[in-house]
Parts: structure tokens; C-alpha cells; sequence
């Protein structure tokens, strides 16, 4: 199989997560991380985040929202970059292991239906903030926030060029 194609295997549809969730097969005796976010513009911030979230378990599940949903949550104009290429580039990254795509503006159906082990989000937040928290820590997961890297977002990449 091609390298491309390896890459796009790894973007999972929301209507091909059943398998995925009959206790994540193939991953059910792995620590399974989840995170989430719009990821408009990749920038060295996303890196070293996604980076930082990989290493807290052995498999990396993103949730990334539709562009019907960065659009609700950002205004017209956003996003940037449309649902397929931000997907593919996530993807692309070697620790990221799947890319869930889903249309409601916070991830909480897919968390539910994911039950990951770890549930990561920017240290912008409280962990009992993130939406999740209450189902990953009904069952004894983890709620972990990872520090930004400051001075990188893509709004402000944004506005730099306008």
C-alpha cells in the first residue's frame, strides 16, 4: 500500500466507528489517548501538544471538528484549511493513530462512544472543565491538561496576514 493511502486509512468516519469502539479493536490492550480540536492551520504548537498527548498512552485518537462545526465556533471565515486537507495533514503525523471527524460543536458523543483512557486538552482549561471529563473519570480514566506553547495560534497566524 502506498504511503498516501496509509495515511488516509487512518481518517475514521463517524458511521465506521462501531468497529473502532467494540473496545477499540485492534486496540483493546493499549492505553488509548483523546484529544480534540479544530486544527485550522497546523503550527508548532498543535506538534509539540499532539506530541505531548501521544506520549501519555500507546495510541493517539483526534477528534477534529466538520467545518460546519469550526464555523459555528470561529465565525465565517473559518476555517482555513476544509475538514479533508486538516484530516490528511493530522494524519500524516506518525504518532497521531486515528482522525475522527465530527460535526457537534464539543466532542462529548464521540468521547462517550471512544471511553479513552486519557483524556487530554490545553492547559487553558481546568481539567474538570473539558468536556468529557465526567464520562472518563466515571470510569477511571485520566483528565490531563498539556501546557501551550506560547505565542502560537492559528488566529493570530491569521491576523498576522491580514
Amino acid at each position: 500500500m502506498d504511503s498516501l493511502q496509509l495515511i488516509k486509512n487512518k481518517i475514521i468516519n463517524t458511521s465506521h466507528l462501531s468497529p473502532l469502539t467494540s473496545h477499540l479493536h485492534p486496540w483493546k490492550d493499549m492505553k488509548v489517548v483523546f484529544t480534540n480540536g479544530c486544527f485550522d492551520i497546523l503550527h508548532r504548537g498543535h506538534v509539540e501538544y499532539l506530541a505531548k498527548a501521544a506520549d501519555m498512552g500507546d495510541v493517539l485518537v483526534v477528534g477534529l471538528n466538520t467545518d460546519a462545526s469550526v464555523r459555528r465556533l470561529k465565525g465565517e471565515g473559518r476555517p482555513v484549511n476544509n475538514e479533508e486537507a486538516r484530516a490528511l495533514v493530522l494524519a500524516s503525523l506518525s504518532f497521531v493513530d486515528a482522525v475522527v471527524l465530527f460535526d457537534e460543536d464539543t466532542p462529548y458523543e464521540l468521547i462517550k462512544a471512544i471511553r479513552p483512557d486519557v483524556l487530554v486538552k490545553g492547559a487553558d482549561y481546568k481539567p474538570e472543565e473539558i468536556v468529557g471529563y465526567d464520562i472518563v473519570t466515571s470510569y477511571g480514566g485520566k483528565v490531563e491538561t498539556v501546557p501551550l506553547v506560547e505565542g502560537y495560534s492559528t488566529t493570530s497566524i491569521i491576523s498576522n496576514f491580514k
